[in-house]
């Protein structure tokens, strides 16, 4: 993604309001490896600008979106958002629900021999397992399907 700057920039050369709260939103997004949805993103914006709306924080992502700014994730049942728009996959902790960027090599490459006259443009891998903080966890205080403060903004 790029810098708050040049995303401002950006919208305004498309005819894009600016205001301080989508400068908000840039800041927080840029230069993180988190993945947030937009009601974490709205909860960690509204604590810095009381009174910016869940609709201009929706509106801000789906313009980053179609700017190519961000990738939607679908993991878990949560829309997120990764500002990290490098080739790259993800690994999900199965316990509290964490998603980390890796970098695997060779997976554009991979095909798929069984679908007859299929052409792949994107290949996305997950990778499932439990973080190193769940594994150090005893089973009875592992969290189960919860997550991590840090994971939902």
């Amino acid at each position: 993604m790029r810098n708050p700057a040049e995303l401002t920039d950006a919208f305004r050369a498309k005819g894009w309001k600016v205001t301080p709260q989508r400068q908000l939103l840039f800041r927080l997004l840029h230069d993180t490896d988190r993945h947030p949805t937009a009601d974490a993103l709205f909860v960690e914006a509204s604590g810095q600008m009381p009174g910016i709306s869940l609709r201009t924080v929706y509106q801000t992502l789906n313009d980053l979106v179609a700017m190519d700014e961000l990738h939607v994730v679908n993991i878990g049942g949560s829309t997120r958002f990764d500002p990290n728009t490098a080739a790259h996959q993800h690994a999900v902790c199965s316990a509290c629900g964490t998603i980390r960027d890796v970098y695997l090599s060779g997976v554009d490459g991979l095909g798929v021999a069984e679908v007859d006259d299929f052409h792949p443009q994107r290949t996305r891998i997950t990778v499932t397992g439990v973080c190193g903080r769940c594994a150090d966890l005893t089973p009875t205080r592992r969290p189960t399907g919860s997550h991590h403060k840090e994971n939902q903004q």
